[in-house]
């Protein structure tokens, strides 16, 4: 299993499947997209690198010895860090209706039926890798937004306390933390594109 570490400007895919033939299939099919696939042989497997590391996407094998992919999906959809990683199930099987429901029950994004046609997969996997990245960026832009509310407060805790214990001549200091603050507010209304 690899085990690349996703930065901020890439997204690994979990490819989860028993088979090397389909986990090879799988990367020529999703190679192209130039992000990093990191491998699973099994239900387990996939728990192990899911702790390790944030994924925007996972590709998982239905049919697997041991843990098989509904289990694993379930175990996947319990943890708060890996709750909402979209989950695309892969069956070589077409003729069970019943798995696709089991799929969507268990929190899969989208099921595919093997052989799946390579550009409809890296279609979809591109979906979410983009958003993915949209996620990053909005949160990204709220820990930016938050630093700055904890410095307004802190800077009007500031005032307040330079108030209750100043004069009158301390008024012009507190001008100049009024209109840091002002600035930071007119800042942050630009950042949300107001005005």
């Amino acid at each position: 299993m690899s085990t690349e570490v996703m930065n901020d400007n890439r997204a690994s895919i979990l490819l989860v499947d028993d088979m090397e033939d389909n986990l090879m299939a799988l990367e020529a099919v999703l190679g192209s997209l130039n992000e990093p696939l990191v491998r699973a042989r099994s239900g387990e497997e996939a728990m192990k690198a899911i702790l390790r590391q944030r994924f925007a996407v996972i590709l998982l094998d239905v049919r697997m010895p041991g843990m098989d992919g509904f289990e694993t999906a379930s175990n996947i959809k319990r943890l708060d860090q890996t709750k909402d990683v979209p989950i695309i199930f892969l069956t070589g099987t077409d003729n069970d209706a019943g798995y696709a429901f089991r799929g969507y029950a268990t929190g899969a994004a989208d099921y595919l039926t093997k052989p799946f046609d390579p550009w409809v997969l890296r279609a979809k996997v591109t979906v979410f890798l983009e958003l993915h990245r949209k996620n990053q960026q909005l949160e990204r832009i709220l820990a930016r937004e938050q630093q700055q509310f904890d410095e307004l407060a802190a800077r009007l805790a500031a005032i307040e306390t330079h108030m209750a214990a100043s004069s009158l001549k301390d008024v012009l200091e507190l001008r100049h933390h009024v209109t840091h603050m002002e600035e930071m507010v007119k800042e942050m209304r630009r950042g949300r594109g107001g005005r």
